[in-house]
């Protein structure tokens, strides 16, 4: 691997996980402005603190757990804003309209994060649970939880 802070090394991780990164904060925030800020902000953590990782697999964890947090954070902070129903409604993204994600964005972090990962991102539960820190069977868990979660809401929107 090539050495971290090269122009190389960062040219190719922003080209290789900004995609990812950016469906995986959009999961977790009401537009896509702050999601592509909280991608942002993960990539400047990077530059400004650079970290040592293992591997790619190590480096991929660590992006995916900070995007995680810094939309979080975002979402924390928005939800102390009062934001007038005109302006959030001119925010939203066209590809936001559809039930299904308005649905995963509404289930806590714990039970969307694990569902975006798995079905938006492909990853298995054991994958999911490295990416994350945990076990296997609380990634199972949280998956199964989460879509029981998401069934009950998006029965509850057809209703």
């Amino acid at each position: 691997m090539v050495p971290f802070g090269t122009d190389e090394t960062i040219c190719r991780i922003v080209r290789e996980y900004s995609p990812m990164l950016l469906r995986l904060a959009c999961t977790r925030l009401d537009s896509t402005a702050d999601a592509e800020d909280a991608v942002q902000e993960v990539f400047l953590q990077l530059l400004s603190a650079p970290v040592a990782f293992r591997d790619a697999g190590h480096e991929k964890a660590w992006l995916i757990r900070a995007t995680l947090h810094r939309a979080g954070d975002i979402r924390r902070r928005a939800e102390k804003r009062n934001v007038p129903l005109e302006a959030a409604a001119s925010s939203a993204a066209p590809a936001e309209d559809g039930a299904l994600l308005r649905a995963v964005q509404a289930l806590p972090e714990k039970y969307s994060a694990v569902i975006h990962l798995h079905y938006y991102e492909g990853y298995s539960i054991r994958e999911i649970g490295k990416l994350l820190g945990l076990p296997a069977a609380t990634v199972g868990t949280r998956l199964a939880r989460g879509r029981d979660r998401l069934r009950k809401l998006l029965k509850e929107e057809i209703e």
